[in-house]
């Protein structure tokens, strides 16, 4: 049977919050029986924007990571719920029922996402729905899809071939990994710009007063002595390295350069790292 998925492109995320704005245009205020009560004005955010900043001057980039409710395969949620109050539809999307819900306050502390908010003035545990009134209703996409300027978010309803198809050709990844017990429907790409970190410099010749960027610089990355990347720097004498684990360590770089004697640099890679000018 087809399932709907969110996908979260992290690249395209600005920060802009027209998910989140569109989210509470459509719930506070607003009931949604058999899906939802009104979600309050304040306090809860059923799509949350994380953020983090990597690096340090000069390089430094933000990555915004949008965080509704996973609608998980094995929600902790469901299990958690007594009543039958959470339910998962056969098409993917999980529910908590407004009526059965009431007063079960545990559910905000089963899911390990914290995506579940308590509305304390109904004694209601709730979250994002992924407007399944809308798309029951025929609609092709939730409001914070319709509402997202960037293409940040998107939605598709597959066959688990099909999705499989698309994580594969697209690098889509779950949060928690592939082996996350509660495996997640919503998939991320890029989500090396939030959890992962780089390094990052800057090739120079001369010294402070007369210096040139040494463009063309051949650096290359080593792990515990292997290489396991190389670099060109841009003409700027910049250089970046993507995709690393962080908190580790066995880190160094060799540049080469035209006319010059090769230089070499050790670190630890405990977060993101500028390594600044590296002169030559």
């Amino acid at each position: 049977m087809k399932k709907w998925h969110l996908i979260i492109d992290v690249e395209k995320c600005e920060n802009c919050n027209n998910c989140f704005l569109a989210c509470k245009d459509e719930f506070c205020g607003n009931d949604w029986p058999g899906y939802s009560a009104s979600q309050p004005t304040h306090g809860h955010r059923w799509m949350n924007i994380q953020r983090k900043e990597r690096g340090q001057f000069p390089f430094i980039d933000a990555a915004y990571l949008p965080s509704p409710c996973m609608h998980c395969d094995n929600p902790p949620c469901m299990h958690s719920a007594g009543n039958g109050a959470v339910t998962r539809r056969p098409d993917g999307i999980v529910l908590i029922d407004p009526q059965k819900g009431r007063g079960q306050q545990q559910l905000v502390k089963a899911c390990p996402y914290g995506a579940i908010f308590w509305n304390a003035e109904k004694n209601l545990p709730q979250k994002c729905t992924l407007c399944a009134h809308l798309l029951d209703a025929g609609w092709k996409a939730p409001r914070c899809v319709q509402a997202c300027p960037t293409g940040a978010l998107s939605i598709v309803h597959l066959e688990a071939e099909q999705l499989q198809g698309m994580v594969q050709k697209h690098e889509l990844e779950v949060l928690g990994g592939d082996n996350n017990p509660t495996r997640p429907g919503v998939y991320y790409k890029n989500l090396y710009r939030y959890k992962k970190c780089f390094i990052a410099g800057t090739v120079a010749t001369g010294c402070e007063a007369q210096a040139e960027c040494a463009q063309g610089a051949l650096v290359r990355l080593f792990k515990d002595g292997q290489m396991i990347d190389e670099k060109v720097t841009d003409a700027f004498g910049d250089f970046k390295f993507d995709h690393l684990t962080c908190r580790s360590g066995g880190y160094h770089v060799e540049i080469r350069y035209q006319g010059h004697e090769k230089i070499e640099s050790q670190f630890e890679l405990r977060q993101s790292l500028s390594l600044g000018a590296l002169w030559i």
